[in-house]
């Protein structure tokens, strides 16, 4: 029985090992005429940029549409963006509860309140797992999907991932990163649910299964699992084991990149989603 190779797809990157990025621009968060569409009774934000095929994008734990100022501008010359704050996140609502799933109904729910005919779909993280869950659930929608640090199960997730849960407080912030708490409070419509929001995707970090196994089997979009190579927070083995779940699926390491390529390497993972995406 012949092997697929683990990574089948951008050999080129072995050229790329020294790339470094170069910007040549960023979005102004919060500028460019952002929406709010309301689903399940909760206001979420977005932003679009560029004309095309439907591409979302959908951030990390704890970011926001900000998260891809690096990469929106160039992807925008090839697709139509959608850029979503999650429930809670950015200029979102929050929900009742916080869960992958709930994530991946909400933006089941926008696209058909949308209209969209099909969609490509980019996550990253927390994004990245919504991704997949979406793909599992509208096949009919969903054409191919870029997950950047995803995880199906916690086990899959460090050590070091472990340590920020448990000093995963309101005063973590404060301590460690006071810039996040500024910006959630000047950019949250319900900067007094703090306590509630990290209550909540604390909870949902904590979930033993995000998606199960046979799930994966059962996804039917094209997609390009993605690791960085320092990543903290996903164990490199755990992103050969999605690739593995996924039939089909194509598999990619970043050289010298951490958890988080679309802050550190914004110009060689738009090449590379670019290249996916737009295959046939």
């Amino acid at each position: 029985m012949k092997m697929k190779p683990i990574i089948s797809v951008f050999l080129t990157i072995l050229g790329l090992f020294l790339f470094k990025p170069n910007c040549v621009g960023q979005i102004e968060y919060g500028s460019n005429k952002g929406k709010y569409i309301s689903i399940n009774k909760t206001r979420l934000y977005y932003e679009e940029y560029g004309e095309g095929s439907n591409l979302l994008l959908i951030h990390g734990g704890i970011g926001s549409i900000f998260d891809f100022r690096y990469i929106i501008p160039e992807l925008s010359q090839h697709f139509r963006v959608i850029a979503i704050d999650s429930p809670g996140h950015g200029r979102s609502e929050q929900a009742d509860s916080l869960s992958y799933q709930l994530m991946a109904d909400y933006l089941s729910r926008m696209i058909d309140v949308m209209d969209l005919d099909s969609v490509y779909v980019l996550g990253q993280s927390d994004g990245g797992n919504t991704a997949l869950l979406l793909a599992h659930d509208r096949p009919d929608k969903v054409r191919r999907i870029v997950v950047s640090g995803a995880n199906s199960h916690v086990d899959g997730l460090t050590e070091e991932a472990y340590k920020l849960f448990d000093a995963f407080s309101p005063q973590y912030f404060e301590n460690q990163d006071p810039d996040w708490l500024i910006t959630y409070q000047n950019k949250s419509p319900q900067k007094d649910k703090l306590e509630k929001f990290v209550h909540d995707i604390r909870e949902m970090w904590l979930r033993e299964v995000v998606i199960s196994d046979s799930k994966l089997s059962m996804v039917e979009s094209q997609v390009l699992v993605v690791m960085g190579d320092r990543d903290w927070f996903v164990k490199l083995e755990h992103g050969i084991g999605l690739y593995r779940a996924i039939k089909g699926s194509e598999f990619c390491v970043l050289p010298d990149t951490p958890h988080n390529p679309f802050k550190s390497r914004p110009d060689l993972i738009n090449k590379i989603a670019i290249s996916f995406l737009s295959s046939k």
